[in-house]
């Protein structure tokens, strides 16, 4: 493993001139097991980044080299693992004192980066578990992440064809970017974490938790991690992609089709209705949103969205009594967990802290942690449906440079100067999507 930086030598002991190799000998344990080779490097590789930097002293401060500090490690892989993990692969993590730094102040210990500790529980589990509280509840499980058990591919593609994938807990995104990409994030990321100290990490921007580079088979592939916006427990019944923009804004048919569809700017200006959040949590999310697209106008970004995900809570009651019915009753006597609820097997003593049945973190229908959905907002009282809404701006990088330039030029040659065309000026950009969103809330 090797750095260009004297704290990321110190975070991963390392030379400076040449990379670390590893050579693995048998081990019976079976790690990182994933449908796919490149995913179990991921696995592997978040595994041996955090467990390396829990060695190293958290710093006072940042120095401007942690913004260009790299840490990478080369494998040869012989017998560990080997059904699951390939021969020879590179693992390479940027700026890795400046993504834990990160990942603190948006509250994300980097244990629960690493196995985080959230599962769903099905209505039968609620129930049983309902009857020792006398109250309805989400209990609180450890459950594998990012490094033990697989990450989950996702219904959604990007618009250059990047690839989704979630954490097994549904608590984090993983994005295949472009090494463009990565280059923006670096020339960014200075200015990104100072407006993150500055706001306290209280905003509406991409929450990014790590930034990698898998090297499987001489193929290079980039990846950034993120907190998810949408909640790991409370399903999204409906979902958009909004710009402020109106042009050629439509969900294509082949979108539509989809069981999950991503709508856009005129689908829901067609629909007619409106978010409704109530005066109060629309002036703070303004607030927020006014700040964070300020923010953007400076860096010279555009391009970006609101992705805004709707939870229905009488639908996913319905839905609940739906799976229920289905026998999902018997199913769950007859597995492992079910057994563990029963007999009170949860791999703790009763009186732990860390066992689910004396868990504060117990919701009801609609209800979440807002220190772990922490895009959510619900819906006000006198809202026609109750809903929770999770709404955060996503693909911030994006910069107007010369190429989008010359497409806001082509663009408004073809719909004319007025026409609300997603390629404008950062600036134009941004007070046309504060406008947009504004209109929008209620």
């Amino acid at each position: 493993m090797s750095s260009n930086s004297n704290s990321a030598a110190a975070a991963v002991s390392a030379s400076k001139t040449k990379t670390k190799k590893k050579h693995f000998i048998g081990q019976k344990v079976k790690l990182f097991r994933a449908s796919e080779p490149i995913l179990s490097v991921l696995m592997w590789g978040v595994n041996h980044t955090i467990n390396e930097l829990s060695n190293v002293p958290i710093p006072v401060m940042l120095m401007p080299d942690d913004f260009k500090a790299y840490s990478k490690i080369k494998v040869d892989n012989h017998l560990f693992n080997k059904e699951n993990l390939p021969s020879r692969f590179k693992f390479k993590e940027y700026c890795p004192m400046v993504f834990r730094n990160l990942r603190e102040r948006f509250a994300i210990d980097d244990q629960d980066y690493q196995v985080s500790r959230l599962k769903r529980f099905n209505r039968r589990q609620r129930k049983l578990l309902s009857s020792c509280l006398k109250r309805d509840v989400l209990p609180v499980l450890r459950q594998n992440s990012l490094t033990r058990s697989a990450p989950l591919n996702s219904d959604s593609q990007g618009r250059f064809g990047n690839r989704f994938l979630t954490s097994y807990d549904h608590r984090f995104v993983i994005k295949t970017v472009s090494s463009e990409d990565i280059a923006e994030m670096h020339n960014i990321l200075k200015k990104y974490h100072q407006f993150i100290v500055e706001c306290h990490g209280n905003t509406l921007l991409p929450q990014f938790l790590g930034m990698y580079r898998l090297t499987v088979d001489g193929v290079e592939t980039y990846m950034v991690v993120t907190r998810n916006v949408f909640s790991h427990r409370l399903t999204v019944h409906r979902k958009y992609d909004l710009k402020g923009s109106t042009v050629a804004r439509e969900a294509s048919d082949k979108e539509k089709a989809k069981e999950l569809p991503t709508f856009k700017d005129n689908d829901f200006l067609n629909e007619g209705h409106k978010l409704q959040i109530g005066d109060d949590n629309k002036k703070y999310f303004l607030e927020k949103l006014k700040r964070d697209v300020e923010f953007l106008a400076t860096l010279k970004i555009m391009d970006y969205s609101l992705l805004v995900g709707i939870h229905d809570v009488e639908r996913a009651e319905q839905e609940e009594m739906d799976v229920e019915g289905a026998g999902e009753d018997e199913e769950f006597e007859n597995d492992e967990m079910g057994r563990g609820i029963l007999t009170g097997s949860f791999g703790t003593p009763p009186d732990s802290p860390g066992n689910p049945l004396n868990c504060g973190g117990f919701f009801g229908p609609g209800e979440f942690d807002p220190s772990v959905d922490v895009y959510a907002i619900r819906s006000h009282d006198s809202a026609v449906r109750k809903e929770v809404y999770f709404m955060a701006i996503i693909d911030i990088l994006t910069h107007y440079d010369a190429k989008k330039k010359a497409a806001h030029a082509a663009k408004t040659v073809k719909h004319g100067a007025g026409a609300e065309i997603s390629t404008v000026n950062p600036e134009q950009y941004s007070k046309r999507f504060y406008e947009f969103m504004s209109n929008i809330l209620s």
